[in-house]
Parts: structure tokens; C-alpha cells; sequence
């Protein structure tokens, strides 16, 4: 793009592609500058070995945690971001999700907006991603003004068994709204998607769908490998005027009209303090949320899973209450396949004989927890680095998800169940960070993703989002950057 552009949009991954796919229409300059490149055709996408140990995938780079000691947190930095990795699980929030929910460790307050208002975006994101899934097999389903745009993706043998054995422990196994073209996924290789690498080949993920139909205009331009490294203000001005970025060894910079940042909650709100922008309620890094997670294996020697994906149900009959009036616990859904390598990778001193027989006849499941809003669970910067100080909170109601879900696939007659609580170091559905609200003294950016501080800043990424649910939060940070796409739009029109 040889002219300054209108909007700089700062990441590819699901708000930034999913923002640019929105506003392409309007005509205006769209330059997306992406830290990372694309995953190449040729990359080992289906060897677990590649992906599980000294990832192939992942950068080198380390944070801190709170008591200073460096790890390599779960990110990833591609065009497409995170979600060329994701398990493609493209569930909306709750309706109740958008109101105060009280929980058993404390509260989850409500949206600056209901459901409602979000709704109609949810469709478009849904529409954009090709979504599979059937909206009326879960009773905590939100209303919908439509079907989703394809049916769901089917059971493969062992797991319709597993369904119904579910089932029959009287349980309302749902069928998972899905970002996958199956057939295309597994022309590419016998695998499952959970996890592994997407290169183009039937994930719908950041890139494929909403980057790719973005870059089917004119004015939107996609700079890969430039790092952002500052945000800058003109003295006296409230706006944002330019946009520093690294490339090639090389700083450079842009002065657009718009800035909206979409670089992940960490970050996004790493980009803001390391800027001196936006905080002048001292909420940026602040509300981190992490789901707290549990990866569970349940076994039976007579259950024989030779599934390939298996990641097609979920189960939401505690996710508002424990089932005796009590409070929310959070989604049950499968993961995808555990297969013998990977079982490998995760407990090494697992010999392959039992790796393979645990394989064989276990069902893989993710359990998830909302984790609440907490300004002492944050992101800082100590050093010039990036040090994440996250709280675990809400763990009643996980101990309390995974003690009914053993009981249930017990009486599903499982009677091996390993579990794994997920390692907080290593960041799984982040965000906060840069929350919206409605009182600027307690949040980043008002309800259209506007910063309070800066009119031309928006911010549309999961790093917004003022609470965590207990759902993959993918479609909500898409249906909320369409949102502040059209706020934008009308902006720049007025």
C-alpha cells in the first residue's frame, strides 16, 4: 500500500483478521502488520513429536511468572495467530453469561450489554467461519436467528457409543459447533485438528477464513514479520499518531487515522504499558483470566476407541448449576485425540505398550472453568519483560466439575479416570487485560472497544473481553471485533 493507511491493524488472529474482514468493505486503507509468517505448506503440521516436544511451531521466546523464574508460555506467532493451532470449538457465550453470575468463589459481573446486542454478531462470525453444528442439542444454547450454516460434524463409530453410553448416565451430550471441514482436514493426513498445525487445508481458522476473504480487497495490505514495538502520542494531542514496528532489523513507522490492536491479551496489554498509552485508570495488564482447565482420561478395557479426531460433543448440564440448585461449574467437551504418541509426549516415563493400551480405551475430555476478574491477576512488565502474575480463582466450582464428571462416566461405565489440571504458566484462552466497560475508572476501553484515553484507539481481541465464561472465548472475540469494526466504520463516516 503505497499511501499512509486509514486503520493500521496490529495482529492476524481472530479479532485482527476477523476486524479486517469487517471493515474491507468500507473502502478504507487497511495495512495489518503481523509479528509473525505464514506456517509453510512443507512445515511437519502432522508429526506430534515436531509439534508436542521442542515445538516447531512455537517462538522462543520466555516470560516470567510471579516469582520471577522464566517459562515459554503456550503461544504462537503466525499470520493467523493462536488460532492456527485451536481446537476450532466455535461455542457462543451463554445468554447468562452477559448478566452478574454468582459463583461459588465469587462473582462474575455483568457485560455493559446483553446478549442480545451481541447476537447478530454472532451469526455474521458464525457465517464467516463456515461453523458446523446443530443449536438445538444444547439446552443452555442461546437464541439463534438461524441454524448454524452447516450441519454438525458426525460421531465417528466409537464415539457415538461413548455418546450414548453418556447418555445413558443421564447426561445430554451436545454436538460441538466446529470450524472444520472434515473431509478436506483429513485428505491432508489421519489425524485429528485438535492441536495440530493448520496449512490451508480445512480448519477454519483466523487465516483461512476471515484474513483470506480480507485480503480479497484492494485496500488491505498484510506485513508479515513486523514486530510492534511502540504506540506514539504527539504532545497535547489525545490521539494516537503513529505506529512503530520492527522488520528486518529495522524500525519503521505508520501514521494512521486508526489503530486497533489485536495482539492477544498478553500482548496487546505488553504493547500498551511498554507504550505509556491507555492507563489511565491503571487497568491495562490488570483482570487477566485463564480458564481454569482439566484434561481427564477416562478408561475402560471393553471400550475400544480407534476414532481418528473424536472431538464432536460436549456437555453443558452443569454449566449454570451443579444440578441441585447450587451454582454455575463450567463445560465439559472431548478433546481431540490422545493418541499413543502423544500420551507418550505427556507422561514420558509411560512405557509405548501402555501408552498404546491406554490409548486404545480411554475417552478424552477437557473440562473447563470460568475464571474470574481479579485486577491483583495481571501482566506486567519487570525488565523490559513480560511477567504474568495470574491467580487462580473459581477452583470450588473446577473440584466440583470434575468430581460430577467422574461420577458420571463412572456410572458410564469407565472405571480408570486420570486426571491433569492444566499448568497455569502456560496460558490456555487468555484474556482480560484490556477490558471494556462502562466506567472508565475500572476498564480500558468502552463498550465499542474504544479506548477512554485516545479516540483513534480501538482495541477488538480477547484482551477485551470483561469476562471469561466458561466457553472457548474464539467466536466471541470475532463476533465482538465485527462489532467494533462497524463502530469504526460509522466513525470514520461521521
Amino acid at each position: 500500500m503505497k499511501t499512509a493507511p486509514d486503520i493500521v491493524i496490529i495482529g492476524s488472529g481472530m479479532g485482527g483478521a476477523t476486524l479486517a474482514a469487517g471493515l474491507a468493505p468500507s473502502g478504507a486503507r487497511i495495512t495489518i502488520l503481523e509479528r509473525g509468517h505464514h506456517i509453510p505448506d512443507d512445515a511437519p503440521t502432522r508429526d506430534p513429536w515436531r509439534i508436542y516436544t521442542n515445538s516447531a511451531f512455537r517462538s522462543d521466546e520466555t516470560w516470567l511468572d510471579a516469582e520471577d523464574r522464566p517459562f515459554e508460555p503456550g503461544n504462537y506467532y503466525n499470520v493467523g495467530g493462536n488460532s492456527k493451532l485451536y481446537g476450532a470449538v466455535l461455542l457462543r457465550y451463554r445468554q447468562e453469561d452477559f448478566g452478574e453470575l454468582e459463583h461459588f468463589d465469587g462473582v462474575s459481573p455483568a457485560w455493559p450489554f446483553g446478549y442480545e446486542e451481541l447476537a447478530p454478531w454472532y451469526d455474521a462470525a458464525e457465517a464467516l467461519y463456515n461453523v458446523r453444528g446443530d443449536s438445538s442439542s444444547d439446552s443452555t444454547e442461546p437464541p439463534h436467528a438461524s441454524d448454524y450454516p452447516f450441519p454438525p460434524v458426525p460421531d465417528e463409530p466409537a464415539i457415538k457409543i461413548a455418546r450414548q453410553r453418556l447418555e445413558n448416565a443421564d447426561t445430554k451430550p451436545f454436538s460441538l459447533p466446529l470450524g472444520i471441514d472434515i473431509d478436506r482436514w483429513l485428505q491432508a493426513g489421519e489425524t485429528g485438528w485438535d492441536g495440530y498445525p493448520d496449512v490451508r487445508c480445512g480448519k477454519m481458522d483466523a487465516e483461512t477464513c476471515a484474513l483470506a476473504e480480507a485480503l480479497s480487497h484492494d485496500n488491505v495490505d498484510l506485513i508479515t514479520g513486523a514486530e510492534v514495538t511502540r504506540l506514539e502520542m504527539e504532545p497535547g494531542s489525545r490521539r494516537i499518531t503513529s505506529v512503530t514496528y520492527s522488520k528486518d532489523g529495522t524500525d519503521r513507522s505508520l501514521k494512521p487515522a486508526y489503530v486497533v490492536l489485536c495482539a492477544g491479551a498478553v500482548q496487546s496489554a505488553a504493547t500498551l504499558l511498554r507504550s505509556g498509552v491507555a492507563n489511565s485508570s491503571g487497568y491495562v495488564g490488570r483482570c487477566f483470566m485463564n480458564h481454569n482447565a482439566t484434561a481427564v482420561i477416562a478408561v475402560d478395557p471393553r471400550f475400544r476407541n480407534d476414532a481418528v479426531y473424536q472431538k464432536t460433543f460436549g456437555i453443558n448440564d452443569w454449566y449454570l448449576s451443579d444440578g441441585s440448585e447450587g451454582k454455575p461449574l463450567g463445560n465439559v467437551q472431548l478433546l481431540g485425540r490422545v493418541t499413543p504418541d502423544i500420551l507418550k509426549i505427556q507422561v514420558p516415563h509411560l512405557p509405548m505398550f501402555a501408552a498404546r493400551w491406554v490409548s486404545h480405551h480411554a475417552l478424552d475430555l477437557y473440562l473447563i472453568s470460568e475464571d474470574l476478574p481479579d485486577p491483583e491477576s495481571r501482566v506486567v512488565l519487570k525488565g523490559g519483560k513480560i511477567q504474568l502474575r495470574w491467580r487462580r480463582s473459581n477452583m470450588t466450582a473446577h473440584t466440583k466439575l470434575v468430581a460430577k464428571t467422574k461420577k458420571t462416566l463412572r456410572k458410564a461405565g469407565f472405571p480408570i479416570i486420570l486426571t491433569r489440571l492444566f499448568d497455569g504458566r502456560v496460558p490456555s484462552h487468555q484474556c482480560g487485560t484490556v477490558r471494556l466497560g462502562s466506567d472508565p475508572e475500572t476498564s480500558v476501553v468502552d463498550p465499542d472497544c474504544r479506548s477512554w484515553d485516545h479516540p483513534n484507539l480501538f482495541v477488538a481481541d480477547a484482551a477485551a473481553l470483561p469476562t471469561s465464561a466458561a466457553v472457548n472465548p474464539a467466536l466471541t472475540v470475532a463476533a465482538l471485533a465485527l462489532r467494533a469494526a462497524k463502530r469504526i466504520e460509522k466513525d470514520m463516516a461521521a
